[in-house]
């Protein structure tokens, strides 16, 4: 079904591409891996092919049309899609479905949109969200929101170098808690530094709301860079707030880039999880690369915190609590 769906997107779109209107544009990234996991548990290790270590697969239609005075209507259509088996998600344009309005104003949009935190998240991750041992891993379980469905989206402008963005997301529930999440955040950008902070609030439970925050910093000093970002999410109820601490730093020479990052996991209930990664990119051309990367995550008794990839994860089951997850990969990635 999804197959179907996919392919009547593509014949609706692309008579528009090959039309007049050259404002919309069919982009994508195809990434794929083979893996050494190992979730640490017995019986545990595998080798795979993957998709989308070190970034998705997808596949996005975006757009513009001017409308006059400044004032722009703009559309992003964005599916994910697995390489090795040629599935597509679960919901079609899962990855971003907006339309909205651009102008002297900022951004307006509806659909559903990156979180304000998420938006942070990636900016000041060494691992671009991609490869194992990225902070991808702070958002698995619902402990903090990457993407908001039902959601009205406003980004400011650059004023002096800050730029905001506020989202409310709609639960749309008629009864219990609302499940309305509202998020605000804000980051400012002075040469070569980058900071910003993220909040939001969700109405997951009658008892009480959910609080996520970021805070992240980045710097660039020619061929050196360096990021760092402390996210949590406290939940509502006893012993649940989650803490999430990357150090990174990369370095580029010729068409070579190295990079690596220390995460540190802790729960309330004192629940913790060492980690770190390393990984080799090199590039064949302006738009394709191949990738070497490993990780490893040292978790405490009680500890079951695993290595989060661009589209895939390595973590030991609910009942081997203590193992310590690690993986290798080795792959290629070609963006169009």
């Amino acid at each position: 079904m999804q197959g179907k769906l996919l392919a009547a997107a593509l014949i609706a779109i692309f008579p528009l591409a090959a039309s007049a209107q050259s404002s919309v544009t069919v982009y994508g990234v195809a990434d794929a891996a083979i893996a050494a996991e190992d979730t640490g548990a017995p019986d545990g290790s595998r080798t795979v092919l993957n998709s989308g270590n070190q970034s998705s697969s997808r596949l996005g239609f975006r757009g513009t049309e001017d409308l006059g005075g400044g004032l722009k209507a703009m559309f992003n259509l964005e599916a994910g899609v697995a390489l090795d088996s040629g599935a597509a998600d679960s919901a079609l344009f899962g990855r971003r479905a907006v339309v909205g309005l651009e102008g002297a104003f900022g951004q307006l949009t509806l659909g559903r949109e990156y979180s304000p935190i998420a938006d942070i998240a990636n900016a000041t991750d060494i691992n671009g969200q991609g490869f194992y041992g990225s902070n991808l891993s702070a958002f698995v379980s619902g402990r903090l929101t990457r993407r908001l469905s039902n959601s009205v989206n406003y980004k400011s402008p650059s004023l002096g170098g800050f730029k905001f963005n506020a989202a409310h997301s709609a639960g749309e529930t008629q009864t219990g808690a609302s499940q309305d999440l509202t998020g605000v955040s804000a980051t400012y950008v002075l040469g070569n530094l980058f900071a910003g902070i993220g909040y939001h609030v969700a109405e997951r439970a009658v008892s009480g709301d959910d609080k996520e925050m970021i805070v992240g910093l980045g710097y660039k000093m020619g061929a050196v860079e360096l990021k760092a970002n402390y996210l949590t999410a406290n939940p509502t109820g006893n012993n649940n707030k989650f803490e999430q601490l990357n150090v990174g730093a990369s370095y580029a020479f010729g068409a070579s880039k190295v990079l690596a990052n220390v995460q540190r996991n802790e729960l309330e209930n004192g629940a913790k999880g060492n980690g770190f990664n390393v990984a080799y990119t090199y590039s064949l051309s302006k738009r394709t690369n191949v990738y070497a990367n490993y990780a490893r995550l040292s978790n405490n008794a009680t500890g079951v915190f695993g290595l989060v990839a661009a589209s895939t994860n390595v973590t030991p089951p609910s009942t081997a609590r203590g193992a310590d997850p690690s993986a290798l990969s080795l792959g290629v990635r070609h963006s169009f």
